[in-house]
């Protein structure tokens, strides 16, 4: 099954929540690939000895790996990182995220500045462009366990909007309205 993806309702009730408009108004993968979001499919069981994962891996040049669980048990002050991970920002690099357990929500603007709730599970990996704005809140599940993936050492620096001027942002709206012709599905 591929991964689920809607535009959100304008409510600010509890982030945990769904937030599907009424009617619901899904997203393809082609449109998530239209910003520059790939996604594959993978079996989070295999993680350690998954073939397709090492091929993205290695295509893609991600040299570093490590494990986050996230939950009201695990994390310190679980409430204020929760927030600050809802808080709309952009980085400098790709943001790649592969869900081994649990599930939770990565929202991304899409080329109107519209919000699309992508919901992670259990075997969806995510790869977020540099310079996209997005953020991420955990489902009423509470608990999520991910594969975080860099290239080099890791960065985890967050720009917060507004960041119009900064070179990351600059390339990804440049990438996102020169692309013509159909976006190629990441597999």
């Amino acid at each position: 099954m591929a991964i689920e993806a809607w535009f959100m309702d304008e409510n600010s009730e509890d982030q945990r929540l769904p937030h599907h408009k009424n009617p619901p108004e899904f997203v393809s993968v082609e449109h998530l690939a239209e910003i520059g979001v790939l996604y594959w499919k993978l079996n989070p069981k295999e993680y350690e000895n998954d073939e397709e994962l090492k091929k993205i891996r290695e295509s893609r040049g991600y040299s570093y790996m490590d494990l986050l669980d996230l939950c009201p048990e695990k994390v310190e002050n679980y409430e204020q990182k929760l927030k600050n991970f809802y808080t709309e920002h952009i980085h400098a690099d790709e943001e790649i995220r592969y869900c081994l357990e649990g599930s939770g929500y990565f929202e991304v603007r899409d080329k109107e500045d519209r919000w699309i709730r992508i919901w992670i599970k259990a075997g969806d990996l995510i790869i977020l462009p540099a310079g996209i704005y997005h953020r991420f809140t955990l489902d009423t599940g509470n608990y999520v366990k991910l594969m975080r993936l860099f290239v080099g050492e890791p960065v985890w620096t967050a720009h917060n909007r507004p960041q119009e001027d900064h070179p990351a942002r600059r390339e990804y709206i440049k990438s996102v309205t020169e692309r013509v012709g159909v976006p190629l599905a990441a597999h």
